[in-house]
Formats: C-alpha cells, structure tokens, sequence
C-alpha cells in the first residue's frame, strides 16, 4: 500500500502545460543554484537548493517564522523566513511584490515548503514582465482539452460550449488561488453535482499548492435546503469569505450554484456576493419563467437556454460531465450520472439517456439497484446531515472507499425502505382523492398526517410514494397529488393532466396577490410557498386552475 508521502509525489509530479516556461525578468543569484517552476518541484527535491521567482500571494505572521506564500503561475509554495518569535521577517516585502528567492525545499508534516536563504524584490519593469508572463501561464494552464461526453446526446452537444466555459473558468480561479464553494440542493442529484464537481476539483488545488491541507482552506461544499440559493446562504457564504479575506488574506470566491441557481429566486443571493467580489457558476435544469440569470453569472449552464427541456437531464448528469471537463483525470464518477437520473426520475423523459449511463455504471461494478439503494441511502443521509459538509461521511456514501460503500448501503437500506413503506401506508391513511374536471385530485394534510421535525421520509419523498401509488395501483393516468401544510403544498403531477408549477404560481399570484406565492421545481414535481392565513384560498385556486387545464 502506497505511503501519503508517495501519492502526493507522484501527484505533484505532473506538469502543467507551461511548467518549463522560464521567467524573462529573473536574474539568477548563483548560475550552480538550479532555477525551477514550482510545479516541477517534488518530495525528491527535499534538503535542496533552488531558485525560484513569482508574486507573493499572500503573508502569514506566526508566532515563530514568516510564511509568504510564493505563486509562479504553475503553483503557490509557503516560503519560510526566521528573524526570530513573532518577528516579521523581510519587511519590504508586501503582498502582490515580485520577487526572486533563494530556498532550501524541505518536508514538514508531509507537504512541502522553502527556507528562504536570499530573497530579492524585482524591478518595476520586471515585476510588470512578471505578472504578464504569469497571467499567460495561468491562462494557458486553465484551458481546456474538451472530451467526449459519456454518452451520445444532442442536448450535450448544444451545451459543449458553456461545459468548456466553466471548465475554463473554474480551472483559472484556481490557478489564482481563488477559493471555491460548490452550493447544491439537499437531495441525491444535488449531493451527485455536487461530488462529481468536488473530485474533479479537490485534486487541482492539491497539485496547486503542493499540499492535501489546501482542499480544506481553498474549497467548501454545502448543500442548501431550499431549491433555489437563499439569501440567507448567500449572506453566510459572504460574512465567511470576508473574514478569511481579513485573516488570511484569501481573496473573494467562485461559488458554483448546482441544481439550482436558474430561477428569479436565485437572483438577490448572488446579486448580493457580487457586490462583495464573488463570482458564480450556474449548472441547473429547472425550467424558469425568465432568464434573470445569464447576465449575473460567468456562465449559466441550463438545457432551457439552449431550447431543450431540463427534464431531460438532471443536474448530477451535467456536472458529471462538466466534471471530466475540468480535470480529465477525474476518478470514481462515470457511474453518478446514471444514479442521479434515476434519483430524479429522468428516465421517465429521457429512457435512452439514463439507459446509456446505466451500462457506463455497470462495468464500474453498480447494478441499477445498487444505484438506487445508494440514491435512497443519500436522501436519508443528508436529511440527517441538513447544512453540514461532511465532506469523508460524504466521500463513502459515493464509493471512497467501495468496500465502506457498499457494507453502509447493505446496512442502512433495508431500514430506509422499512421506513419508506411506513411513511406510505401513513400518506395512504389520510389520502383523499377527489374528480376536479377530468383530473384526479389527490391532498394529503402532511402536517395532521405525518410525524413532525425529523421525520422520514421527508414530505416531498412521502408525497412522491404516494403519488406513484396511485398512480400505479389505482391506474389513475391524469393525477394531481397535493402535500398541503400550513404554508407550502408539495406538488406531483402526471404528464395526462397537464399540469404545470410554474403556471399554477402565476395563475394564483394573479388571482390572489395577498398569498404572496411563492416556489418553483420542475412542470410536474415542485412546490409552492404561501402566507398561511391564504391557505384555503390558495387550495381553493388550485382547484380551479386544475379545472383549466
């Protein structure tokens, strides 16, 4: 079994495209000295001297050495100065100065850092040559060598673009030592996007900074509640930003909004971190009344933008794919996409799709029933999580390791499922169903039905079981299944009754603007949000416009 120290070393040991480049400006101090790129730098190097140039990123007083952090364009390396405890060492140099240094490379807690021996600050003239001839670099090194895509699809093709785009954008902000936050929805294609993102991501900051600890500082993943980006979480992610920019110099983050991100509520919270310096990525597929979004964002990847239905792929579907876009030696994640289609019922648009995605899984060892044991398991998973990253919890609900994974899911399955049938049979005992013109009307009171806080199956997942039940046992085609609580109704619909979210929230706003409603999802699976003294009205609305339907 391989050592950390032996992974990192081999891990470092790949090259950026532009890791032979050689500075211009740089003079060397001593023509023995060997003047490397920081890229090329590995545990082999440990107890010699090199030279090396760029721009300090950022420095770090500790309360024995100065640490600045030195970036070439091809990686950032902590640089270590001693005046003595707490002293600032080389105080001439600021943050943003070029300069040429002198280090011994050496090994401390299994990354690898520099002693400064003899540092330099470069010219005005050469610091401008420098910070072109890195901007170059970090350029060059961002772009991307586009793959195929797992699978055959039109809508794939019409989104290669925007996939290389954010893939472009997302490799620069870490070439600039930008952190990232992957914001995604608390459910199995929320948690697939954002996993298949973070394993094609984690892996460039490490070789970045020569340094496993830098996934911690330059990379954040949370999941959001709501099916749209909160200001609530736009606020936190900001205020935590700040800080970091205040204390250790961070600058301000890319934050990529998954499985969500598309609609109007979205647009305050990230209107909101752009006035404090944040940038976002978008990769959705709900459908949206109108794109508020594009002009906000570095890139907004929706298959609506492209005149294709997002219900024909899900968002665990795209990253999975906009994954290997960002780094082509992704691992462990060609089976997600087929999980996560499953997940969010894609193959009832989209047969061909997720069929083609569940072969790729299959030969990395995943049945479809495996998939969705594992899709069930992570919908239990984060309802108990909510808000936390649990980043390794997370890692093994996906396959890190597959041994870990597949004992979890044996164990906690069957007791999912046991749970399932009883959140069923509860829905069935209250569920009344009613003809409103010709569509079956199905309501179920979740809030006189089911438990309270912590109860699972969550509503949205009870009112699907129940939908599907009688949809699949009572043979009733043209359905409406209403989750109705004292301010929010869960909503599942049949393609027969022409049914859709987005135009029952206008239709009501028009009729009862008091409501205040509120909601989104997709045209047959969503919700809606009201003021609970509008609760009857609002049912009342629902009838009525199921009848013009």
């Amino acid at each position: 079994m391989k050592s950390k120290k032996d992974k990192q070393n081999k891990s470092f040991q790949k090259k950026d495209k532009f890791s032979g480049f050689k500075n211009k400006p740089a003079k060397f101090f001593d023509s023995s000295i060997s003047k490397i790129k920081i890229s090329e730098i590995t545990f082999e190097h440990t107890r010699k001297i090199v030279s090396l140039s760029g721009i300090v990123d950022r420095i770090m007083q500790t309360g024995g050495p100065t640490v600045f952090y030195l970036t070439d364009g091809t990686g950032t390396l902590p640089l270590k100065a001693f005046e003595g405890p707490g002293a600032r060492a080389f105080p001439e140099v600021e943050e943003g100065n070029a300069i040429e240094v002198i280090v011994k490379i050496e090994e401390f807690r299994d990354e690898l850092e520099g002693d400064i021996s003899k540092l330099t600050k470069l010219s005005d003239e050469n610091t401008k040559l420098l910070f072109k001839e890195i901007a170059l670099i970090q350029r060059k090194n961002a772009e991307v060598d586009p793959p195929k895509f797992l699978i055959n699809s039109p809508i794939l093709e019409k989104l290669k673009m925007p996939f290389i785009k954010a893939a472009t954008e997302i490799r620069l902000a870490i070439a600039q030592n930008r952190p990232i936050i992957v914001r995604h929805h608390n459910d199995t294609d929320g948690y697939s996007s954002g996993f298949t993102l973070e394993r094609a991501i984690l892996p460039l900051i490490e070789k970045q900074h020569l340094s496993n600890k830098a996934a911690w500082e330059f990379y954040t993943r949370a999941p959001c509640s709501a099916p749209f980006y909160e200001i609530d979480d736009s606020i936190r992610d900001t205020a935590n930003s700040l800080r970091n920019v205040a204390k250790f110099s961070n600058k301000m983050p890319l934050i990529i909004i998954a499985d969500n991100g598309s609609s109007s509520e979205d647009l305050m919270a990230i209107q909101q971190g752009k006035i404090h310096g944040m940038d976002f990525i978008v990769v959705d597929h709900h459908l949206f009344e109108e794109d508020v979004i594009s002009k906000e964002v570095l890139v907004h990847i929706n298959p609506f933008l492209v005149g294709e239905d997002g219900s024909h792929f899900s968002a665990g579907m795209l990253c999975t794919e906009l994954a290997r876009f960002i780094n082509p030696d992704v691992e462990n994640i060609e089976q997600i996409a087929a999980m996560a289609g499953l997940a969010d019922r894609i193959d009832i648009s989209n047969l061909q799709a997720v069929e083609d995605y569940i072969k790729i899984a299959k030969k990395e060892g995943y049945s479809k029933e495996l998939l969705k044991d594992i899709s069930t398991v992570i919908d239990f998973i984060s309802a108990k999580l909510k808000f936390m990253e649990a980043r390794e919890y997370i890692e093994v609900l996906f396959g890190e390791p597959r041994e870990k994974q597949k004992a979890l899911v044996s164990l906690l399955a069957p007791y999912i499922n046991k749970l399932d049938k009883k959140g069923l049979e509860i829905g069935k005992s209250t569920a009344q169903i009613e003809k409103v013109g010709k569509t079956n009307l199905q309501t179920i009171d979740i809030d006189k039905t089911f438990p309270g806080f912590g109860f699972f199956p969550k509503p949205g997942r009870a009112i699907g079981m129940v939908h599907d039940y009688a949809k699949e046992e009572k043979k009733l085609t043209s359905l409406v299944t209403a989750g109705i609580m004292n301010t929010a109704i869960t909503l599942r619909a049949t393609d027969e009754s022409n049914f859709s979210v987005h135009e029952l929230i206008n239709y009501i706003n028009k009729k009862l603007p008091s409501a205040f409603v509120e909601g989104g999802g997709h045209k047959n699976a969503g919700s809606i949000t009201f003021l609970p003294a509008s609760k009857e009205e609002v049912i009342k609305l629902l009838k009525e416009f199921i009848k013009t339907r």
